[in-house]
């Protein structure tokens, strides 16, 4: 087993059972979820636009992606700001992921593309024709949402413009695509967020529709989940789904048949509260990061037990 796969499948089992779940999860224990007070330290020099995505590496370092100047912003754990990046890159940040091997992930809107960076900013890879909005296999249309394999393979949501999914081999080129707009097994409307689980299988929230769709790597469709809300944001847990329903103002828990655990959040400017989660992300602690682009804010959250 590659180390890149060990440390991927590490973060994954301590994710599942994170001290901040307590116990299983079982009717009445849903925990609360309450907001860490003065997280993060942002310096002076930095105010926040609309945050559109969050996410952890296997360190706990956290990754924020708004849109301002220094669109990428990485802070530790407990808040304190390390470093910013992006700017020669990045016009309009939509979707962030840090894949296995630690490398990370941005989609951009206003661009049209697809961009790969080391933890320094480095860009590695762009997939995209730059401000050139298309359908062919190397063009998007203000792509959203990136998931990676433990082999470095791709998923790509192209959601805005078109209604589809893409997958790439770790070099860029496309394996496989499927969708197309409409609301039957397999169609989307705004594919706007992906995560994969520890079988390989693709999860995609189909927003418009309501629901999150499950396909098996190939693209075959599997189930759809209508307790999901309008799925802005996803990110997988072990076997829960942690869902932004940026349309009601919740972050919502699904379990491995996609029915619902719990929630919390509503509508709001106070802290705990949020307007129109846009995406999210869980650390190996089990806490819960939540950018919000109405709000121009990110918010994280810790599990205490009822």
């Amino acid at each position: 087993m590659s180390r890149a796969r060990a440390r991927w499948l590490m973060v994954v089992w301590l994710a599942s059972s994170a001290a901040g779940w307590p116990g299983e999860c079982r009717a009445g224990e849903f925990p609360d979820y309450r907001p860490v007070a003065g997280w993060p330290q942002l310096p002076p020099t930095i105010t926040l636009g609309p945050v559109s995505a969050v996410a952890t590496d296997a360190k706990d370092r956290v990754y924020v992606a708004h849109r301002g100047p220094k669109p990428v912003l990485v802070f530790d754990r407990d808040g304190t700001f390390l470093r910013p990046w992006g700017d020669d890159h990045i016009r309009t940040a939509h979707g962030l992921r840090v894949d296995p091997a630690g490398n990370v992930w941005l989609t951009d809107i206003g661009s049209h593309l697809v961009m790969k960076f080391d933890p320094a900013g480095k860009l590695l890879l762009s997939l995209g024709r730059k401000g050139k909005a298309g359908d062919k296999p190397d063009e998007f249309d203000q792509p959203t949402d990136v998931a990676v394999t433990p082999a470095g393979d791709f998923y790509v949501t192209d959601g805005y413009g078109n209604s589809r999914v893409l997958k790439f081999d770790r070099t860029g080129k496309l394996i496989r695509q499927w969708g197309t707009e409409g609301q039957g097994e397999g169609e989307f409307d705004l594919p706007h967020a992906i995560c994969l689980d520890a079988k390989g299988r693709v999860y995609v929230g189909d927003r418009e529709n309501n629901r999150v769709q499950v396909f098996d790597a190939d693209g075959k469709f599997l189930a759809q989940w209508r307790e999901s809300g309008a799925p802005y944001g996803l990110f997988l847990a072990g076997d829960r789904l942690f869902v932004a329903d940026g349309r009601a103002g919740w972050i919502r828990v699904l379990g491995p048949d996609g029915k619902l655990l719990g929630r919390w959040g509503e509508p709001g400017a106070a802290a705990g509260r949020g307007p129109m989660p846009h995406m999210l992300c869980v650390d190996s602690h089990g806490d819960v990061y939540v950018a919000a682009v109405t709000g121009k804010r990110i918010q994280k959250f810790v599990a205490v037990k009822k």
